[in-house]
């Protein structure tokens, strides 16, 4: 019987990490601290009391890591780059030791054919620049700005794939509003709006500095964890509600990136809590891009409705199915639909699913194997909607599996797993999991198997 769920040729596998959770020594060589090493420190903030001290030590380590994910069969890694190693103050010294690490990263990728895709920001912000403001200061934009067209000039005869920030949503909202992730603030709503609204600016910055830095042509994008909605059926009056719904769930980050304003509908939601701005910073927040990345986990179930909205999301019964965190409802036809969204509400003609995966309850078997089997549950059903999309013509052009190796979950600290390899925190030793070998044959063959 003929594989139905298969991929193009040209399909883009990859596996994504982020700099806190997996480099450990966030202080070594000169590096500056960053919000998220003085977070960890607060007594209470991570599960256990875990910090990123050493974690999976990727900083050590990572010749080895890259013979893993050659191993695998990766053709990308998706890794991110801690602001606080080249400008340890945010701004002005330069810490060479810190650029000669990710030169190394990077020629190390490319020796063993791996193709480096960058992440300027995934979260830990240098912490001088949080002493002044952090994200709710409009100058750390602007150090921002200059700090990705120094890195720009550094690497881009190499690397040709950029994403300038990751998941605006949890470096604002999250930390300055909820108080979860660093730096751990309880702000008002407005002061919160701005934060978000200088997250969004500070891509669009990204995205100029990179243009005028550059040494040639480069792909440029952002990873953003979108509201991922989906429709409840697939009739017609239901996929229209969820088209409008993700124009407006999204509205004050890609809706607003993608078009380049705020909507009125939405200005007029928040009301006296809306961010202020000016006309030049949205169009800078509009500034073209070459493909959206998205991160997605759990759908949100939209329905039709006879409201001002034109839509409803329809709220989870307690019972409903999810993987080993409190958020992770299963949900893998967002998989199919957030990249068919994309292309029909915004043109969007390239989309890189740039983080995908679950934790699971990892346990050692007694013959030394880990088998996840609900990971590859998870997994296998995504990509069954990946294929599916590609075949339909939707323009999704690759996947990142999160994560390749566990590491430091944030605020979970070391309690949640979600890599293809198990790390042994003792020892440092990195074993496959039974999901790192499915996704070796999935790459390999370029189908489900």
């Amino acid at each position: 019987m003929k594989n139905t769920f298969t991929f193009p040729s040209d399909f883009l596998w990859g596996a994504a990490t982020a700099s806190f959770q997996v480099e450990g020594y966030p202080l070594a060589d000169g590096a500056g601290p960053s919000n998220w090493s003085d977070f960890c420190f607060q007594p209470g903030r991570i599960a256990n009391d875990d910090n990123g001290e050493i974690g999976p030590a990727h900083y050590k380590k990572y010749k080895e890591d890259v013979q893993m994910m050659k191993a695998l069969g990766l053709k990308a890694y998706r890794f991110s780059i801690n602001w606080a190693r080249i400008f340890p103050e945010g701004t002005g010294r330069v810490n060479e030791k810190g650029v000669a690490f990710y030169n190394s990263l990077i020629n190390e990728l490319l020796d063993n054919g791996i193709e480096p895709w960058v992440t300027f920001f995934h979260w830990d912000l240098p912490l001088a620049l949080e002493k002044k403001g952090g994200w709710t200061n409009r100058d750390t934009v602007v150090a921002f700005a200059d700090y990705v067209s120094y890195m720009t000039k550094r690497i881009s005869d190499r690397v040709k794939n950029f994403f300038t920030i990751n998941e605006i949503l949890c470096f604002t909202t999250l930390g300055y509003e909820h108080g979860i992730h660093a730096p751990g603030l309880k702000l008002d709503a407005k002061t919160c709006a701005q934060t978000v609204h200088h997250g969004v600016l500070a891509h669009g910055l990204a995205v100029q500095a990179i243009r005028a830095a550059a040494d040639g042509p480069v792909n440029i994008g952002l990873a953003e964890n979108l509201v991922t909605t989906v429709p409840m059926f697939g009739s017609e009056a239901h996929i229209e509600a969820t088209r409008k719904a993700v124009r407006f769930e999204n509205a004050d980050k890609l809706t607003a990136i993608m078009e380049g304003q705020y909507l009125d509908s939405w200005l007029e939601k928040m009301g006296g809590n809306a961010p202020q701005f000016t006309d030049s910073e949205m169009l800078a927040i509009g500034s073209e891009i070459d493909f959206v990345g998205v991160n997605i986990y759990f759908p949100e179930i939209v329905e039709a409705a006879d409201n001002e909205n034109g839509y409803r999301i329809v709220p989870k019964p307690e019972g409903y199915p999810k993987m080993d965190m409190p958020w992770l409802h299963i949900g893998p036809e967002i998989t199919y639909w957030i990249p068919r969204l994309l292309n029909e509400v915004w043109g969007v003609d390239a989309v890189y699913i740039t983080e995908n995966g679950c934790a699971t309850q990892d346990k050692m078997a007694q013959d030394g194997e880990i088998y996840d089997t609900d990971r590859v549950m998870y997994l296998k059903h995504h990509f069954m909607q990946a294929s599916r999309a590609v075949q339909e013509g939707w323009p999704l052009k690759g996947y990142f599996v999160w994560s390749l190796m566990d590491n430091f979950e944030w605020s979970y600290g070391y309690q949640k797993r979600f890599g293809l390899h198990y790390v042994n925190y003792s020892t440092l030793e990195r074993i496959p999991k039974t999901s790192a070998k499915f996704y070796k044959e999935v790459i390999a063959t370029n189908q489900v198997v």
